[in-house]
């Protein structure tokens, strides 16, 4: 498929949205590298040889850990759950930022390398962000990276600060890109 100018729905019906964690701290090696999915999300991409645009809204509460690796005892249902609550209340503080919000301020490069520049909106701040992609077919992959301090998230810790989830975080993306009706 060649990618035509005009209107295209991104979600989850047709891609996936994954955030991927590190650990660091004396005590890491208690800890679990994590996957991450948004389950409920949405966005547009508007290509057009004038000027393309991206636009994407998260629901912040939809996040759910898909995988732990590492750590010294296997992650248990019990541990994502404690993780996806620590997530909502203490992280991303989800009852009053219900939403994470992109919107791409420029888009340039070629289908097969493109970069997106655009605002990020996390937690009640606002901070730039690139995302780095390609298109091969009508599939769209790339990737961010996101420094949870910079939008004044402190990244959880846990046994008084000897285990923390390190402040970069990785976004990847992977979808079909559906022609808007």
């Amino acid at each position: 498929m060649t990618i035509t100018a005009g209107g295209y729905t991104l979600g989850p019906e047709s891609g996936r949205l994954l955030l991927s964690t590190g650990r660091t701290g004396l005590g890491a090696k208690a800890g679990h590298d994590l996957t991450i999915e948004v389950t409920r999300w949405h966005g547009e991409a508007s290509v057009d040889p004038a000027g393309s645009s991206v636009t994407v809204e998260i629901v912040a509460e939809s996040l759910e850990v898909r995988e732990g690796t590492g750590g010294v005892k296997p992650l248990t249902d019990s541990d994502r759950r404690e993780i996806e609550k620590n997530l909502r209340e203490k992280v991303l503080d989800t009852g009053r930022h219900p939403a994470i919000t992109f919107r791409s301020t420029r888009v340039e490069g070629t289908p097969e390398s493109f970069r997106v520049e655009g605002d990020l909106t996390m937690a009640g701040a606002t901070q730039p962000v690139e995302v780095r992609g390609s298109l091969t077919e009508d599939l769209a992959q790339g990737s961010a990276t996101v420094v949870q301090s910079r939008w004044g998230i402190k990244p959880y810790s846990a046994f008084f600060g000897a285990l923390k989830v390190a402040d970069e975080v990785q976004v990847r993306f992977e979808g079909r890109l559906v022609a808007k009706q």
